[in-house]
Protein backbone atom coordinates (compact mmCIF):
# COMPACT_ATOMS: atom_id res chain seq x y z
CA UNK A 1 0.00 0.00 0.00
CA UNK A 2 1.25 3.58 -1.00
CA UNK A 3 1.83 5.62 1.99
CA UNK A 4 0.09 8.29 3.10
CA UNK A 5 0.95 11.89 1.78
CA UNK A 6 3.02 9.87 -1.27
CA UNK A 7 1.12 11.43 -3.98
CA UNK A 8 -0.16 14.89 -4.07
CA UNK A 9 -3.22 15.33 -6.39
CA UNK A 10 -3.33 19.37 -7.56
CA UNK A 11 -7.35 20.29 -7.44
CA UNK A 12 -6.49 23.61 -7.45
CA UNK A 13 -7.88 24.30 -10.44
CA UNK A 14 -11.96 22.82 -9.52
CA UNK A 15 -14.98 25.16 -9.27
CA UNK A 16 -18.34 24.88 -9.38
CA UNK A 17 -19.58 25.21 -12.68
CA UNK A 18 -17.13 22.21 -14.30
CA UNK A 19 -16.12 21.81 -17.92
CA UNK A 20 -13.57 20.47 -19.56
CA UNK A 21 -10.95 19.74 -16.99
CA UNK A 22 -13.23 20.08 -14.41
CA UNK A 23 -15.29 17.01 -15.28
CA UNK A 24 -11.87 15.00 -16.01
CA UNK A 25 -10.76 15.89 -12.59
CA UNK A 26 -13.95 15.08 -10.57
CA UNK A 27 -14.36 11.75 -12.17
CA UNK A 28 -10.74 10.73 -12.15
CA UNK A 29 -9.85 11.66 -8.18
CA UNK A 30 -12.26 8.81 -6.77
CA UNK A 31 -10.37 6.00 -8.70
CA UNK A 32 -6.76 7.42 -7.58
CA UNK A 33 -8.45 6.12 -3.83
CA UNK A 34 -6.02 3.57 -3.98
CA UNK A 35 -2.94 4.98 -4.27
CA UNK A 36 -4.30 7.22 -0.79
CA UNK A 37 -3.40 10.50 -2.18
CA UNK A 38 -3.68 13.83 -0.49
CA UNK A 39 -5.90 16.12 -2.34
CA UNK A 40 -4.70 19.72 -2.62
CA UNK A 41 -8.12 21.30 -2.95
CA UNK A 42 -10.22 24.23 -1.55
CA UNK A 43 -12.86 22.11 0.03
CA UNK A 44 -13.04 18.68 1.93
CA UNK A 45 -13.53 15.86 -0.31
CA UNK A 46 -15.76 12.45 1.45
CA UNK A 47 -13.00 9.73 1.99
CA UNK A 48 -10.13 11.40 1.05
CA UNK A 49 -7.18 13.02 3.13
CA UNK A 50 -7.36 16.98 2.04
CA UNK A 51 -4.84 19.83 2.29
CA UNK A 52 -6.98 22.96 1.74
CA UNK A 53 -5.70 25.41 -0.23
CA UNK A 54 -6.97 29.51 -1.19
CA UNK A 55 -10.45 29.10 -2.98
CA UNK A 56 -9.41 32.02 -4.53
CA UNK A 57 -7.64 30.43 -7.54
CA UNK A 58 -9.93 28.95 -10.23
CA UNK A 59 -10.92 30.37 -13.73
CA UNK A 60 -14.29 31.28 -12.08
CA UNK A 61 -11.69 34.14 -10.71
CA UNK A 62 -10.81 35.72 -14.50
CA UNK A 63 -7.41 36.50 -15.19
CA UNK A 64 -6.42 37.48 -10.99
CA UNK A 65 -7.26 33.45 -10.27
CA UNK A 66 -5.07 32.43 -13.23
CA UNK A 67 -2.42 34.19 -12.08
CA UNK A 68 -2.94 33.78 -7.92
CA UNK A 69 -2.36 30.00 -9.07
CA UNK A 70 0.23 30.36 -10.82
CA UNK A 71 1.83 32.02 -8.35
CA UNK A 72 0.69 29.21 -5.83
CA UNK A 73 2.04 26.59 -7.53
CA UNK A 74 5.30 28.14 -7.84
CA UNK A 75 6.10 29.23 -4.60
CA UNK A 76 3.57 27.83 -2.11
CA UNK A 77 2.78 23.67 -3.14
CA UNK A 78 6.96 22.92 -3.32
CA UNK A 79 6.50 23.82 0.58
CA UNK A 80 3.35 21.62 1.13
CA UNK A 81 5.09 19.01 -0.98
CA UNK A 82 7.78 18.79 1.02
CA UNK A 83 6.28 19.64 4.39
CA UNK A 84 4.15 16.83 3.56
CA UNK A 85 7.21 14.35 2.78
CA UNK A 86 5.91 13.65 -0.82
CA UNK A 87 7.17 11.93 -3.72
CA UNK A 88 5.19 12.56 -6.72
CA UNK A 89 2.24 15.77 -7.17
CA UNK A 90 -0.18 14.64 -10.02
CA UNK A 91 -1.12 17.95 -11.56
CA UNK A 92 -4.28 17.04 -13.86
CA UNK A 93 -3.59 19.93 -15.73
CA UNK A 94 -0.16 21.57 -16.98
CA UNK A 95 0.86 23.55 -14.56
CA UNK A 96 3.62 22.56 -11.87
CA UNK A 97 6.46 23.76 -9.84
CA UNK A 98 9.56 24.45 -11.88
CA UNK A 99 12.88 24.22 -10.85
CA UNK A 100 12.53 22.97 -7.56
CA UNK A 101 12.73 19.15 -6.36
CA UNK A 102 8.87 18.47 -7.03
CA UNK A 103 8.43 15.10 -8.87
CA UNK A 104 5.41 15.73 -11.29
CA UNK A 105 2.92 13.99 -13.91
CA UNK A 106 1.10 16.20 -15.88
CA UNK A 107 -1.37 16.02 -18.50
CA UNK A 108 -2.17 17.66 -21.27
CA UNK A 109 -5.29 17.82 -22.94
CA UNK A 110 -4.62 19.86 -26.11
CA UNK A 111 -2.19 22.47 -27.69
CA UNK A 112 -4.84 24.44 -29.15
CA UNK A 113 -2.86 28.18 -28.69
CA UNK A 114 -0.32 26.80 -30.33
CA UNK A 115 -2.18 25.98 -33.15
CA UNK A 116 -4.50 29.04 -33.17
CA UNK A 117 -1.94 31.38 -31.74
CA UNK A 118 -3.88 34.91 -30.21
CA UNK A 119 -1.14 37.36 -29.95
CA UNK A 120 -2.94 39.48 -27.91
CA UNK A 121 -4.04 37.07 -25.39
CA UNK A 122 -2.35 37.80 -22.00
CA UNK A 123 -2.09 33.73 -21.78
CA UNK A 124 -0.28 34.03 -24.92
CA UNK A 125 3.18 33.82 -22.84
CA UNK A 126 1.79 30.88 -20.46
CA UNK A 127 1.41 28.80 -23.49
CA UNK A 128 4.96 29.88 -25.13
CA UNK A 129 7.17 29.52 -22.19
CA UNK A 130 5.30 27.70 -19.24
CA UNK A 131 3.93 24.83 -20.34
CA UNK A 132 6.95 23.92 -22.43
CA UNK A 133 8.73 23.74 -19.57
CA UNK A 134 6.25 21.78 -17.36
CA UNK A 135 6.59 19.44 -20.12
CA UNK A 136 9.72 19.55 -20.31
CA UNK A 137 10.59 18.93 -16.35
CA UNK A 138 7.84 16.47 -15.73
CA UNK A 139 8.69 12.69 -15.33
CA UNK A 140 5.52 11.45 -17.28
CA UNK A 141 3.30 13.48 -19.70
CA UNK A 142 -0.68 12.01 -19.90
CA UNK A 143 -2.72 12.94 -22.81
CA UNK A 144 -6.16 12.56 -23.65
CA UNK A 145 -6.14 11.66 -26.79
CA UNK A 146 -3.82 10.42 -29.86
CA UNK A 147 -3.78 13.46 -31.66
CA UNK A 148 -2.94 15.60 -28.83
CA UNK A 149 0.46 13.19 -28.09
CA UNK A 150 1.47 13.79 -31.41
CA UNK A 151 1.13 17.43 -31.08
CA UNK A 152 3.52 17.46 -27.94
CA UNK A 153 5.95 15.44 -30.03
CA UNK A 154 5.29 17.84 -32.84
CA UNK A 155 5.42 21.30 -31.09
CA UNK A 156 7.58 20.46 -28.56
CA UNK A 157 9.61 17.29 -29.36
CA UNK A 158 8.77 15.08 -26.52
CA UNK A 159 9.78 11.53 -27.05
CA UNK A 160 6.65 9.20 -27.11
CA UNK A 161 8.29 7.26 -24.65
CA UNK A 162 7.37 9.99 -21.55
CA UNK A 163 3.54 10.15 -22.99
CA UNK A 164 0.91 7.92 -22.60
CA UNK A 165 -2.67 8.28 -24.51
CA UNK A 166 -5.30 7.79 -21.62
CA UNK A 167 -8.92 8.47 -23.79
CA UNK A 168 -11.44 10.32 -21.60
CA UNK A 169 -15.18 8.92 -20.67
CA UNK A 170 -18.62 9.83 -19.97
CA UNK A 171 -21.21 9.26 -16.89
CA UNK A 172 -23.36 6.81 -18.19
CA UNK A 173 -25.85 6.96 -16.00
CA UNK A 174 -25.95 10.42 -16.61
CA UNK A 175 -25.91 11.03 -20.33
CA UNK A 176 -28.66 8.37 -21.57
CA UNK A 177 -31.28 8.40 -23.57
CA UNK A 178 -34.46 10.71 -22.01
CA UNK A 179 -37.80 11.15 -23.53
CA UNK A 180 -38.80 14.86 -24.60
CA UNK A 181 -42.10 15.35 -22.36
CA UNK A 182 -42.08 17.80 -19.40
CA UNK A 183 -39.09 19.51 -20.48
CA UNK A 184 -38.53 22.75 -18.88
CA UNK A 185 -36.56 23.80 -21.99
CA UNK A 186 -38.87 22.68 -24.57
CA UNK A 187 -41.68 25.70 -24.19
CA UNK A 188 -42.57 25.09 -28.10
CA UNK A 189 -42.47 22.21 -29.86
CA UNK A 190 -40.19 23.21 -32.58
CA UNK A 191 -36.96 20.77 -33.75
CA UNK A 192 -33.63 22.15 -32.92
CA UNK A 193 -29.93 21.49 -33.69
CA UNK A 194 -27.23 22.13 -30.72
CA UNK A 195 -23.78 23.02 -30.16
CA UNK A 196 -22.47 22.46 -26.88
CA UNK A 197 -18.96 24.88 -26.43
CA UNK A 198 -17.48 28.13 -26.02
CA UNK A 199 -17.47 30.45 -28.73
CA UNK A 200 -13.80 30.78 -29.74
CA UNK A 201 -13.12 30.96 -33.07
CA UNK A 202 -11.99 27.44 -33.57
CA UNK A 203 -15.07 26.05 -32.10
CA UNK A 204 -15.77 27.05 -35.78
CA UNK A 205 -19.47 28.25 -34.96
CA UNK A 206 -19.74 30.84 -38.18
CA UNK A 207 -19.53 28.13 -40.24
CA UNK A 208 -22.47 25.97 -38.18
CA UNK A 209 -24.33 29.04 -38.55
CA UNK A 210 -23.89 29.44 -42.56
CA UNK A 211 -24.56 26.05 -43.14
CA UNK A 212 -27.58 26.63 -41.03
CA UNK A 213 -28.71 29.33 -43.08
CA UNK A 214 -28.67 26.84 -46.33
CA UNK A 215 -30.82 24.16 -44.66
CA UNK A 216 -34.30 23.97 -46.93
CA UNK A 217 -36.52 22.17 -44.16
CA UNK A 218 -39.86 21.26 -44.52
CA UNK A 219 -40.45 22.47 -40.91
CA UNK A 220 -39.66 25.14 -39.20
CA UNK A 221 -36.24 24.42 -36.90
CA UNK A 222 -34.08 26.05 -34.71
CA UNK A 223 -30.49 26.08 -33.72
CA UNK A 224 -29.56 25.85 -30.02
CA UNK A 225 -25.98 27.28 -28.81
CA UNK A 226 -25.18 26.00 -25.38
CA UNK A 227 -21.87 27.39 -23.88
CA UNK A 228 -20.94 30.68 -21.83
CA UNK A 229 -21.11 33.59 -23.73
CA UNK A 230 -17.62 35.81 -24.43
CA UNK A 231 -17.47 39.33 -24.57
CA UNK A 232 -14.83 38.46 -27.12
CA UNK A 233 -16.51 36.37 -29.36
CA UNK A 234 -20.28 36.55 -29.38
CA UNK A 235 -20.96 39.87 -30.35
CA UNK A 236 -19.26 38.73 -34.12
CA UNK A 237 -21.67 35.72 -33.54
CA UNK A 238 -24.77 37.96 -33.28
CA UNK A 239 -23.68 40.32 -35.93
CA UNK A 240 -23.75 37.39 -38.36
CA UNK A 241 -27.22 35.66 -37.38
CA UNK A 242 -28.51 39.00 -38.17
CA UNK A 243 -26.81 39.30 -41.16
CA UNK A 244 -28.19 35.99 -42.16
CA UNK A 245 -31.45 36.47 -41.59
CA UNK A 246 -31.40 33.87 -38.59
CA UNK A 247 -32.17 35.95 -35.28
CA UNK A 248 -35.47 34.43 -34.32
CA UNK A 249 -34.01 30.53 -35.17
CA UNK A 250 -30.77 30.64 -33.25
CA UNK A 251 -31.12 30.90 -29.42
CA UNK A 252 -27.98 31.25 -26.95
CA UNK A 253 -28.27 29.36 -24.03
CA UNK A 254 -25.59 30.26 -22.15
CA UNK A 255 -23.75 27.66 -19.68
CA UNK A 256 -26.41 24.70 -18.60
CA UNK A 257 -26.24 23.22 -15.11
CA UNK A 258 -24.78 19.11 -15.78
CA UNK A 259 -27.53 17.92 -14.35
CA UNK A 260 -29.93 19.38 -17.22
CA UNK A 261 -27.43 18.46 -20.51
CA UNK A 262 -28.80 15.08 -20.92
CA UNK A 263 -32.15 16.52 -21.75
CA UNK A 264 -31.01 19.19 -23.49
CA UNK A 265 -28.87 16.44 -25.66
CA UNK A 266 -31.39 14.03 -26.14
CA UNK A 267 -34.39 16.25 -27.49
CA UNK A 268 -31.67 17.34 -30.18
CA UNK A 269 -32.43 16.42 -33.94
CA UNK A 270 -28.18 16.15 -33.69
CA UNK A 271 -25.54 17.39 -32.56
CA UNK A 272 -23.41 19.69 -34.69
CA UNK A 273 -20.14 19.83 -33.81
CA UNK A 274 -17.27 20.83 -36.55
CA UNK A 275 -14.66 22.08 -34.23
CA UNK A 276 -11.62 23.07 -36.20
CA UNK A 277 -9.55 21.00 -33.60
CA UNK A 278 -9.98 19.43 -29.99
CA UNK A 279 -8.05 17.37 -27.57
CA UNK A 280 -10.65 14.96 -27.36
CA UNK A 281 -14.78 16.64 -27.40
CA UNK A 282 -16.42 15.51 -24.50
CA UNK A 283 -20.17 16.87 -26.29
CA UNK A 284 -19.51 14.27 -29.10
CA UNK A 285 -19.58 11.28 -26.06
CA UNK A 286 -22.33 12.68 -24.27
CA UNK A 287 -24.47 12.93 -27.42
CA UNK A 288 -23.89 9.46 -28.10
CA UNK A 289 -24.90 8.47 -24.44
CA UNK A 290 -27.78 9.87 -25.38
CA UNK A 291 -28.78 8.30 -28.32
CA UNK A 292 -28.53 11.34 -30.10
CA UNK A 293 -26.77 11.36 -33.69
CA UNK A 294 -23.62 13.89 -33.95
CA UNK A 295 -21.82 15.78 -36.85
CA UNK A 296 -17.96 16.43 -36.18
CA UNK A 297 -14.92 17.26 -37.97
CA UNK A 298 -12.63 14.29 -39.45
CA UNK A 299 -9.74 16.39 -38.20
CA UNK A 300 -7.49 15.76 -34.43
CA UNK A 301 -8.79 13.50 -32.10
CA UNK A 302 -12.59 14.01 -33.16
CA UNK A 303 -12.34 10.69 -35.22
CA UNK A 304 -10.68 8.69 -32.47
CA UNK A 305 -13.93 9.34 -30.32
CA UNK A 306 -16.45 9.26 -32.74
CA UNK A 307 -15.61 6.28 -34.80
CA UNK A 308 -18.04 5.39 -37.25
CA UNK A 309 -20.25 6.22 -35.48
CA UNK A 310 -21.13 9.67 -36.83
CA UNK A 311 -21.00 12.18 -39.35
CA UNK A 312 -17.63 13.23 -40.16
CA UNK A 313 -17.31 16.82 -42.42
CA UNK A 314 -14.72 18.66 -43.20
CA UNK A 315 -14.93 21.20 -40.92
CA UNK A 316 -13.47 24.23 -43.25
CA UNK A 317 -16.17 22.92 -46.21
CA UNK A 318 -19.44 24.59 -45.05
CA UNK A 319 -21.36 22.83 -47.74
CA UNK A 320 -20.50 19.38 -46.41
CA UNK A 321 -21.41 20.51 -42.88
CA UNK A 322 -25.14 21.64 -44.23
CA UNK A 323 -25.19 18.25 -46.68
CA UNK A 324 -24.57 16.55 -43.25
CA UNK A 325 -28.03 18.43 -41.27
CA UNK A 326 -29.70 18.26 -44.23
CA UNK A 327 -29.38 14.55 -44.62
CA UNK A 328 -30.27 13.78 -40.55
CA UNK A 329 -33.09 16.16 -40.69
CA UNK A 330 -34.67 14.65 -43.56
CA UNK A 331 -34.04 10.82 -43.19
CA UNK A 332 -35.16 9.44 -39.85
CA UNK A 333 -33.69 5.70 -40.92
CA UNK A 334 -30.66 7.87 -41.02
CA UNK A 335 -31.29 9.13 -37.50
CA UNK A 336 -32.14 6.24 -35.94
CA UNK A 337 -29.17 4.38 -37.47
CA UNK A 338 -26.61 6.88 -36.40
CA UNK A 339 -28.37 6.72 -32.63
CA UNK A 340 -27.50 3.23 -32.61
CA UNK A 341 -24.75 3.24 -33.63
CA UNK A 342 -23.64 6.28 -30.96
CA UNK A 343 -25.28 4.06 -28.37
CA UNK A 344 -22.96 1.28 -28.99
CA UNK A 345 -19.75 3.53 -29.58
CA UNK A 346 -19.86 5.32 -26.09
CA UNK A 347 -20.38 1.93 -24.33
CA UNK A 348 -16.45 1.38 -25.00
CA UNK A 349 -15.96 4.59 -23.08
CA UNK A 350 -15.46 4.47 -19.09
CA UNK A 351 -14.32 6.77 -16.53
CA UNK A 352 -13.11 3.21 -14.84
CA UNK A 353 -11.00 2.76 -17.53
CA UNK A 354 -9.89 5.87 -17.31
CA UNK A 355 -8.82 5.92 -13.25
CA UNK A 356 -7.17 2.44 -13.77
CA UNK A 357 -5.08 3.62 -16.55
CA UNK A 358 -4.43 6.80 -14.81
CA UNK A 359 -3.65 4.76 -11.76
CA UNK A 360 -1.04 2.81 -13.62
CA UNK A 361 0.96 5.50 -14.66
CA UNK A 362 1.04 7.11 -11.34
CA UNK A 363 2.14 3.83 -9.91
CA UNK A 364 5.21 4.12 -11.50
CA UNK A 365 6.52 6.75 -10.61
CA UNK A 366 5.78 6.26 -6.82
Amino acid sequence: MVKQNSLLVNLSVLFGKPTGIGIYLENLFPYLQSLNPTLLAAQNHQNFQCHLIPDNLTPDNGTRGHLRRLIWTQFQLPKIYQNLKSQLLFSPLPEAPLYTKCRFVTTSFDLIPLRFPNRLSALEIYHKYYTPEVFKQAKHIICISESTAKDLTKFHGISSNKITSILLAYDALHFRPLTKENSKYRDQACPYFLYIGRHDPYKNIGRILSAFSNLTLNIECQLWLVGPTDDRHTPLLRQQIAELGLTERVKFLDYIPYEDLPEIISGAIALVFPSLWEGFGLPILEAMGCGTPVITSNLASMPEVAGDAAILVDPYNTDEIADAMQAIADDSQLRAKLSELGLARAKLFSWEKTGKATVEVLERFL
